[in-house]
């Protein structure tokens, strides 16, 4: 078995992976104040709660977006595990090229998404991530890395226009069935869910024309399900793409 962590700015996933697939994963928020103790007695009691023991554990890899956080989770492994840690950036190797004028600027986990949508789906492929931010990353015919756009998340722009209009709240993340918002908390969720939306098909239109009009279209992220009810450019929405893209580079390593 091998244990996965994916470090975002928000939030960070555990998963533990065995022969291609994610037996089990748990989300807990992505804190610095945390020490490499506290994520040891986190991990020991997930793995307890569900049954798993933690000298199953033959590998660990890592991708983090936040390198403050890197750290202590490196310490963990080696502490608690007795593992050295796989962190994952563009001088792994891959299984494709990277066009991006600076390869190390690819966030670990585009890299993830990438290298498990290929695997899974082919290319052809545009891959969404509905997290802090919403990226896209496009997989062109030869299979290679193409590059892509990052946009504000759906939170972070609903908490950006909290923050900035103080009589503007924070709104559930639902979409209403009209398009003329009778209260506020209507009008917003209006405004930015739906012009996600609209935003995200016009983007892949876009995107399809550069890379061709076969490309599939992935969807993952804590809000791909609620995006993808509404739209059909979404082909497939994989809640485990970035777990299983660094369980693969993990072995294409070791």
């Amino acid at each position: 078995m091998i244990l996965v962590i994916d470090i975002g700015n928000t939030q960070t996933v555990y998963g533990l992976e065995q022969n291609g697939k994610i037996l089990q994963h748990w989300r807990v928020t992505s804190s610095l104040a945390r020490t490499e103790d506290e994520l040891g007695m986190l991990l020991r009691y997930y793995f307890e709660q569900s049954g798993y023991d933690l000298k199953n554990i033959k590998g660990v890899a890592i991708s983090s977006v936040v390198p403050d956080l890197s750290k202590a989770y490196v310490w963990m492994c080696q502490k608690y595990l007795n593992q050295a840690a796989l962190l994952i950036d563009s001088s792994l190797e891959l299984g494709m090229k990277i066009q991006y004028k600076d390869p190390k600027a690819v966030g670990a986990d585009r890299l993830c998404n990438a290298v498990a949508g290929i695997a899974k789906y082919g290319k052809p492929l545009i891959i969404l991530d509905f997290g802090t931010a919403t990226t896209f990353d496009c997989i062109n015919s030869d299979g290679d890395y193409a590059g892509g756009v990052i946009a504000p998340g759906i939170e972070t722009s609903i908490s950006a226009l909290h923050r900035k209009a103080a009589k503007l709240p924070v709104v559930e993340l639902e979409i209403p069935d009209f398009i003329i918002g009778k209260t506020t908390e209507e009008s917003i969720q209006i405004g930015i869910l739906r012009g996600t939306i609209h935003s995200v098909v016009g983007l892949i239109t876009d995107l399809r024309n550069e890379l061709g009009q076969s490309a599939k279209v992935i969807a993952t992220g804590g809000l791909a399900k609620v995006i993808a009810k509404k739209t059909d450019i979404i082909d497939h929405v994989d809640t485990y793409l970035s777990l299983e893209g660094i369980a693969l580079i993990y072995r294409k390593n070791h």
